[in-house]
Parts: structure tokens; sequence; C-alpha cells
């Protein structure tokens, strides 16, 4: 089988396990992602890789692969302004129209943890600046298709260089413990709100609930057009009516104006569910 017709399956596969539309040119980034891999499992090509998956699909190796394809490099208060909008605008507004509830956000595509736990400390700012106001707190759910990053996200250490990408001194001292290492440890407080759940988008959000506030930052762009509307309908269905929907500043969502209403923010835009 020639290279270009296994690097063809493989999109194939990986599309129809995640989602995840990789573009014609992109055989560098399969490369530099399962090299590593396939070096240690003495796999060959694409296609071996393939073919070991579709023999043995429940041993583990899928799960790798999706795991080496799917993870990305995060921020802390990534763009910032989303959680300065959530903080100014956003949780006083539901306050105001439902007090005594307990908000529910989730953070969809969680990666490594970063935007769940930097919505745990945006709720704690909130609260040391308006105590009282948020009586019944709130609950932060955080998915992902990856275990081994939903491992991670559940130990909540950090080293020194994921720290140094987007958190402030200030932060990390209030809400980190140093541990040996050079390391960090989300503090217990923060981490308390904090629930991880193992979620495909491509599979069912029913047994999630419903949220005042999704954020789906940074991963629609990986998706086909046709697959990504379908995404953005189910988790309209997941928001309360008057809930909000927060996605990348290089993400727009185009059409679907039955199901959301675009709010501008000056900075930033956020889509308020109808």
């Amino acid at each position: 089988m020639s290279a270009n017709l296994e690097f063809e399956q493989f999109r194939a596969f990986l599309e129809k396990t995640c989602g995840i539309l990789l573009g014609t040119n992109k055989q560098y980034l399969v490369s530099s992602r399962l090299n590593k891999l396939m070096a240690q499992n003495g796999i060959k090509s694409l296609g071996e890789l393939i073919n070991r998956i579709q023999a043995q699909p429940r041993a583990g190796l899928r799960e790798q692969v999706v795991d080496a394809m799917t993870t990305n490099e995060t921020l802390w208060f990534r763009d910032t302004y989303p959680f300065e909008v959530l903080k100014q605008r956003v949780l006083p507004e539901m306050i105001k129209a439902s007090p005594g509830q307990r908000l529910r956000i989730w953070s969809a595509a969680c990666s490594s943890g970063q935007e769940p736990f930097s919505l745990s400390m945006t709720i704690d700012e909130f609260e040391r600046s308006n105590p009282g106001q948020l009586k019944a707190g709130a609950q932060i759910v955080a998915t992902d298709l990856s275990g081994a990053m939903l491992t991670a996200c559940k130990a909540a250490e950090y080293d020194s260089l994921a720290i140094g990408r987007g958190l402030s001194q200030e932060r990390l001292q209030r809400y980190f413990d140093p541990r040996p290492g050079g390391r960090w440890a989300v503090k217990a407080a923060i981490r308390s709100r904090v629930e991880f759940r193992a979620l495909n988008l491509l599979d069912s959000y029913a047994a999630l609930g419903k949220f005042d506030i999704v954020f789906c930052r940074n991963v629609l762009i990986y998706f086909s057009a046709d697959v990504k509307k379908d995404i953005l309908r189910r988790i309209h269905a997941t928001l309360k009516p008057g809930g909000y929907l927060f996605l990348g500043a290089s993400e727009a969502l185009n059409g679907l104006p039955e199901l959301y209403q675009m709010v501008q923010c000056s900075p930033g835009i956020v889509y308020r569910a109808r």
C-alpha cells in the first residue's frame, strides 16, 4: 500500500474515532506525533498501525494514538477576556436571574486542565470581590476524550514550564502549593469545584445534565463543518435558556441564529442560548 493511501486511511480513522479532520498536507504532523509510539510498538507504517488497532481494538493502542493526535499545549486564562467577561458580566447577570441557585459550567475538551482550573480561580476571585452573592457556589464539569490527560488533570500538578504559560505570580502564590522538583499543585479549594469526566464530543451529552455556561474553546477548528454544527446543536441542548457559550478567539458561530444570539462584549464575543 502506498504511503499516500495509508495516510488517507489514517485520516478516515481519526475522523471516525474522534471527529478530527486532518488536512491533506499534515503527514509531517502525524509523523512527529506518532513516530515514538510506533517505534515503541515495533510498527513500521501507518497501514500496519491501523491494522494493529483493528485487530486489537481494546489493547490500548487506539487510545494512545488518539492521545498523541489530540493532546495540545494550553494556557492558563487563555486570551484573558473570556474570564473577565465571565467575572464582570455573566456571573452577575446569572445571579440576578436565579439567586440562590448553584451555577454549572462545562469545560469541553479540557486538555491538561488549565481551563477548568482557571474557571475555578475566576469563581474564587468573583466571590472574594462579591461576598455572599454566589450563595450556592459553582460546579465545573471538565471533559476530555484522553484518559492520559484526565489522569494528569486529576493529579493537578504542573511543572514550571506549564506554570509559566499565562499564570501571574499573584495567582501562583494564591492558588498553588509548591512541590518537590519545581512542580506546583493546585490548592484543594480550587480543585474541589472541578469534576473531570471522560467524554468524546462525538458521543451523547445526555449524562452531563444542564449547564448555565459552556466553554468549548479552540476545539471546533479541528472538526468538519457538519460535525461542528452537530456539536453546537447538541451543546445548545445542554444549555439552560439564556445560558452562555464561549468559543475560541479564532472560532465563529456561522449559522444557527435560531439557537444562539451573538453578544458583543468589547473585547470578545459570546453566544447566548435562545
